[in-house]
């Protein structure tokens, strides 16, 4: 059975983008370090990404991801993870026929748990990875997240998006995994029910 598993990249004061999000700065003002282990990695960073990358079978995302980085803003004809079927949560889909690549993206607008079974019902039992804070708090407050990992930058940006906000209660989690490069930590947490 498919996991849902949240990855994203977070300095040490919890921001997973800078302040000042644009399309052309996606994570906005000072958070493209956020990204060093994707862009200047250390062997045990290409391993992990490789790994998971091996391992997504669907990817849950939200509409805001997908307006700033789809087509030209980075994708091409693709997600994030390349080719794999993408489902975009959100509240207003695309005009039909304005998708770049609706074999890729199914815009899902039934809420967190309809987008969540869907991804699951074509990833074919690997990973449904989740992209975003937003989606990634939706999941872990309905009690749809099984795992976390944060890929921790050695950075304060004192400032922007926070992945652990809006959650409404407390979360156990246990750690199961811990790989240290000079560019992040990489962490992963099995989310406790």
């Amino acid at each position: 059975m498919s996991k849902v598993i949240s990855g994203i990249s977070m300095s040490l004061d919890g921001f997973v983008t800078g302040p000042n999000v644009t399309r052309e700065q996606q994570l906005g003002d000072g958070g493209e370090v956020l990204h060093r282990w994707l862009h200047e990695p250390d062997p045990r960073d290409t391993e992990l990404l490789d790994g998971m990358r091996e391992g997504a079978g669907a990817l849950l995302m939200g509409r805001l991801s997908y307006d700033l980085a789809e087509g030209d803003g980075g994708w091409g004809d693709g997600g994030p993870a390349g080719p794999v079927p993408c489902f975009v949560l959100t509240h207003n889909p695309p005009a039909p026929g304005t998708v770049r690549a609706p074999s890729v993206f199914t815009f899902v607008t039934d809420g967190v748990h309809s987008a969540v079974e869907r991804a699951k019902a074509v990833a074919g039992g690997k990973v449904v990875a989740v992209h975003g804070a937003s989606v990634a708090q939706q999941c872990l407050a309905a009690g749809l997240m099984d795992e976390i990992q944060i890929h921790l930058a050695p950075v304060l940006l004192g400032g922007g998006t926070r992945l652990f906000e809006h959650l409404g209660g407390r979360f156990r989690l246990e750690r199961v995994a811990v790989i240290d490069s000079p560019n992040a930590t990489h962490l992963r947490y099995k989310v406790i029910r």
